[in-house]
């Protein structure tokens, strides 16, 4: 098995920042890590190294459409609006057209910083609403961008079996996405087969909301999962409304009355629910999948984070409809939205210090765990948020030759990368110990990126 041996000027190790690091990985993970030491035969690195960061909510195709939506309507826009742009744009998207759109938004992600991603994966059936002859035709097409581009993969089938709350009828707009149970069933069992082959990857479920999936659905699909449980709660106060209307209960309420929500769980959005909810939540053991760009784009509204960390939640974060692939965007849009609530600065910085330090570790420790992927390094969490022996070798090196960085020390990595940095930041990545981004560029930026283009203007034409 080769060995690949790197050093760093700085990295971040589980007690802490240290110098001369020297990072050891084997088979895809770190199985030695030195500080203090001789570069020797190492490849050498300035600027500092990290822990990738898990982007565990996408809906890839998505990515085609990004800044297709920006155009004021007759009435109010909304989240609902928008949503029927969405299924506009997705009727004409062949297998092909997915797999390009994959593999640029995939490695995009691993250029920010991104090395796994959680596939929300809804986009099933052929335009006419009926399966191809492989039921995961879709899926596969997916993993294969998964392997060409090197991120990490966790494939989350969509069961989206209805149009509303109590089994309302799909619309023709969802046609693609809908499943019966068997039918969903044997798409995850096939979903299975095909990642096999893919090191690492994962595959869970995700029961689309409660407004999409009966009781009875949510309750088989949930008893036979075998991995990560995903699903979008309380994004909009319509969906609150129409839960209670439908059920006497919030959606957040309603899904903890109903099912033992453990640490399996990733609850997409949950933006708005009561304190009770809040706490119960946080008290769960799941994570929060959060998506500030993508919540402020559709107007959600804003996540209460600090109660929710003070009450000792765990989160994520995520692109979902991929408007904008940035680290950074995504952790300073989450604590930004708070002071503008609160009016105050350093909200979610439950300690003294860094406030991107905290930020960051949480969100690559809830990252980890809703993605499956702590079985697959150290199997605690303890040491996420920095770069551990045992742990999936994901690792992004910070560049001082950026404006933001270039006099950063410990914690002014994360706080220059998170607060006023950008994508260029990022110099290196290494996915599963596989170098993948090479001076900002993913190494098979050409061929993905013609590859895009060209599925766009035929799109567009």
């Amino acid at each position: 098995m080769d060995t690949t041996r790197l050093w760093f000027e700085q990295a971040l190790l589980p007690a802490g920042w240290a110098d001369a690091v020297a990072i050891e990985i084997s088979g895809g993970r770190i199985v030695a890590v030195t500080a203090g030491a001789a570069r020797g035969a190492a490849v050498g690195f300035s600027g500092a190294a990290v822990p990738g960061l898990s982007n565990l909510h996408s809906h890839a195709f998505q990515r085609g459409m990004a800044g297709l939506t920006e155009r004021r309507g007759p009435g109010d826009d909304s989240f609902w609006t928008w949503r029927e742009t969405m299924y506009g744009f997705l009727a004409r998207l062949t297998p092909d057209d997915v797999e390009a759109i994959a593999a640029e938004l995939y490695a995009e992600m691993l250029e920010a910083g991104f090395t796994a991603v959680g596939e929300f994966h809804y986009l099933h059936h052929a335009p006419d609403g009926r399966p191809y002859d492989d039921i995961a035709e879709m899926a596969g097409r997916i993993a294969s961008a998964a392997s060409a581009t090197g991120i990490g993969l966790t494939l989350l089938p969509v069961l989206y079996e209805a149009g509303g709350f109590g089994g309302a009828p799909a619309g023709d707009g969802q046609r693609r996405f809908a499943n019966a149970v068997d039918r969903f069933e044997s798409l995850v069992a096939r979903s299975r087969e095909i990642v096999r082959d893919l090191p690492g990857a994962v595959v869970g479920v995700a029961p689309h909301s409660l407004r999409a999936v009966t009781p009875d659905a949510l309750d088989r699909i949930v008893a036979g999962a075998d991995g990560p449980i995903h699903i979008h709660v309380a994004e909009q106060r319509k969906e609150v409304q129409d839960c209670l209307a439908w059920s006497g209960r919030r959606p957040v309420e309603w899904l903890f009355d109903h099912h033992r929500v453990d640490e399996r769980w990733c609850l997409i959005h949950a933006t708005h629910m009561s304190d009770a909810e809040t706490a119960a939540l946080a008290a769960s053991g799941a994570v929060a999948g959060l998506c500030p760009v993508t919540e402020a784009n559709l107007g959600d509204g804003i996540f209460p984070g600090v109660a929710y960390l003070r009450a000792g939640g765990r989160f994520g974060v995520g692109s979902d409809s991929n408007v904008r692939i940035s680290v950074p965007e995504e952790l300073s849009m989450l604590e930004y939205g708070q002071r503008l609530r609160d009016e105050g600065r350093n909200r979610l910085a439950t300690d003294t210090g860094s406030t991107g330090r905290q930020v960051f570790a949480r969100a690559v420790a809830g990252g980890v765990q809703a993605l499956g992927r702590s079985t697959l390094g150290t199997t605690d969490g303890s040491t996420a948020g920095a770069l551990a022996v045992g742990d999936v070798a994901d690792i992004v090196r910070l560049t001082p030759d950026h404006s933001a960085l270039v006099a950063a020390r410990g914690d002014t990595w994360l706080d220059g990368w998170i607060f006023a940095g950008d994508n260029a930041c990022v110099a290196d990545v290494w996915a599963a110990g596989r170098h993948v981004v090479r001076d900002g560029s993913h190494v098979g930026r050409d061929a993905i990126a013609t590859r895009f283009a060209r599925t766009m203007r035929a799109l567009a034409a």
